[in-house]
Parts: structure tokens; sequence; C-alpha cells
């Protein structure tokens, strides 16, 4: 498993994560609740990509979103896409663009 992996699974674990406006309104529109998500990822045995944020509210020049594939404990596959950041000396894994259903 990827140390940025394990990062993003303990700043979970931590509490320390935010869904951003959009990543809710997916999460909505694709009757998946919060814990679907976490759960998602607490089960993925890798990042499925590592792609450069094309942000242009990006904080860093090479800023990356992490893109997981993986299921909830029931079965369900959930896509999710972040970015992990250190906030404070805490790593903190904001979901950005979407968290949705897997098709």
């Amino acid at each position: 498993m990827s140390d940025i992996l394990v990062r993003i699974k303990r700043a979970i674990i931590s509490g320390h994560y935010v869904f951003s406006k959009k990543a809710r309104i997916e999460m909505e529109n694709n009757k998946i609740i919060e814990m679907d998500v976490i759960e998602s990822i607490l089960n993925a045995v890798a990042i499925y990509k590592k792609i450069r944020s094309q942000s242009v509210y990006r904080k860093n020049a090479k800023e990356f979103l992490y893109i997981i594939l993986s299921t909830n404990l029931d079965g369900l596959p959930i896509y999710s896409k972040g970015k992990l950041v250190k906030e404070h000396g805490k790593d903190v894994y904001y979901f950005l663009i979407s968290s949705k259903k897997s098709v």
C-alpha cells in the first residue's frame, strides 16, 4: 500500500477530512452517504490514479488529486477524488470533485 494512501486513511480515521459542496451534491444525487465514501477509502488497497490539479485555486504548482475506486462495506463501488494537504502540521483529505457510485 502506498505511503500516500496510508496518509489519506490516517487523516480520515482521525476525522481530518472535508467534502466540497460539489462532492456533497453528487453524493446526494447518487443516494450515498458520507459513511459510504469513508468506508470505501478505508477498504481501498491502492490509489487508482494520481493526476495533477488543473484548478486555478490550487495553492501549489504541483498539487495532485488522488482517484480511489473501492467498495463500501456492503460492496457498493464508490469513485472518489480528492487531495491531501497539510494544515497546521496535520494531513487533511479534501473530497473535491466527486464521490459517486462507480459504474
